[in-house]
Parts: C-alpha cells; structure tokens; sequence
C-alpha cells in the first residue's frame, strides 16, 4: 500500500534534483509517493486497522467514508480489512472531485509556495508554469477509473465500494449515506473540511469514530474543525494525537 517494497521515488518539484526514496520519510506519511497508493504512513493505516476492528467489535453502526481520497489505499485498507472479517454489509464510501484540488482562496495557508518557499518570489511565466506543473503532480489524486483500478488490483472491487464524484458541495448534501462508524477527512482545505463535517459528522453514529488527517499540519484544517464544533454546538472533543499530522476523537455515545 505504501510501497516501501519497491520504494517507488517521491514526486519532485521540476526545478529540483529528483529526491531519492526515503523509508523514514514514507513511514512517517510525510512524502508524496510517486506511485504508492496512499501516502499517510504507517502510524495512521495502523490506527484506521485499529478503529475499524473497534466498531465491528463494539458493533457500532454504520458504513465508512474518506472524504479527499488520493488514489484510494486508505478506504481499499479499510475494505481489505472488511474482507477478512468477513463483514459483507457494510460500504466503503469515496468522496472526492476526482479533478485534484479546487483552487485555494487566496488568503489560504495552504499554497504550494508554503510547500516549496522556491515559488515565493516575483510572478512570471517562468513561475506560472512551475505551479501548474505542481499541481498537476503534487494537488491532483486518481481519477474515478484510476481509484477504481487500484481496488480491483487488490480484488477489492465489489457493490461495497461505492465513488461519490464532483466537488464536495455539489455531492455530500445528497450523499446516500445513512449512517457511518468512521469518518476520515482527508481534504486539507478550510472549506472542504469544513463542508465535510457539516454534512456528515450528523450521520457519524454515536461511539463512532472522526479521523482528521492533517489536523497538526495545516492550520486551516485544524480551524475548519474547531469552526465547525464552535457552529453546531458540539463540545470540544477529547483529540488523540496519532502521528505528527493526524487526530482522532470518538463521537460521544
């Protein structure tokens, strides 16, 4: 799943030498593999095992959902993890524009010259095409047929995998999903995290799980959380740190 077997290079920038593969850097989720299928590390797959084998254990309701999804190996985890116990009424839901990132606004944190400080200097052509090079390697996931490819490499692609498609605001309102055990936001965006919880930390199921992926490394995502609980009345939760970016809470029962 992260690839440490064939320790494929990360994705350089194109003004730089190409970086070779590092195990500590990919344990730890903090490269952007070049063709690993998910990029979160170690620490936070163990703890998607860990929640998963909790809410079939405690048999708390509901389906799973990744919102932000890469090229799909955290939910094809989760499914492969489904499969072995055997779980056949439950889905695995994929949220995500299959486009890369909307354009972030400008007053956002997260931009590729705070990733790459080289990009920070005076605008032109030189620079333009630099940034769309990044993102087109560093902002843009799988598309719906890659992600659905890499499901079926596993013989993980089944009725339980279901793609929700389109920019986030268009698609969660109406999103088929009832009830879920784990919710993984993965979406780095002010907006995008915030409209994730909006609309869906209602369908968590009470003892279920929030997984926020880089909760400790950006800090518009760990303030569209805060925003969102502060909005709806929610009390803060108890956070548990999993790794250098990750957290996690359970939804009060």
């Amino acid at each position: 799943m992260t690839n440490v077997i064939y320790q494929d290079p990360p994705i350089s920038p194109p003004w730089a030498p190409q970086v070779p593969f590092g195990l500590e850097a990919r344990v730890e989720g903090l490269d952007c593999p070049s063709q690993a299928h998910t990029m979160v590390g170690f620490a936070r797959l163990d703890n998607l095992r860990e929640l998963t084998e909790r809410v079939l254990r405690d048999g708390v309701p509901g389906d799973f959902l990744e919102a932000g999804v890469g090229r799909g190996g955290a939910m094809i985890f989760v499914r492969g993890v489904l499969k072995a116990y055997g779980v056949t009424d439950r889905r695995v839901w994929l949220a995500d524009s299959f486009q890369g990132f909307p354009e972030p606004p400008a007053e956002a944190r997260y931009q590729l010259r705070d990733v790459y400080p080289e990009l920070a200097g005076e605008a032109g052509e030189g620079r333009r095409q630099a940034v769309e090079t990044m993102k087109a390697l560093f902002l843009r996931g799988g598309s719906a047929d890659d992600v659905r490819e890499n499901f079926r490499r596993y013989d993980l692609l089944d009725e339980q995998v279901n793609l929700l498609p389109g920019w986030l605001a268009d698609t969660l309102p109406t999103a088929a999903v009832q009830q879920l055990a784990i919710l993984r936001v993965d979406n780095d965006l002010y907006d995008s995290t915030y409209l994730t919880l909006e609309h869906l930390f209602p369908r968590v199921s009470p003892g279920g799980y929030v997984v926020v992926d880089d909760y400790h490394f950006l800090d518009e995502c760990r303030q569209a959380v805060h925003d969102y609980l502060k909005a709806s009345g929610t009390p803060e939760p108890d956070l548990t740190t999993i790794d250098q970016c990750g957290v996690y809470w359970r939804k009060e029962i």
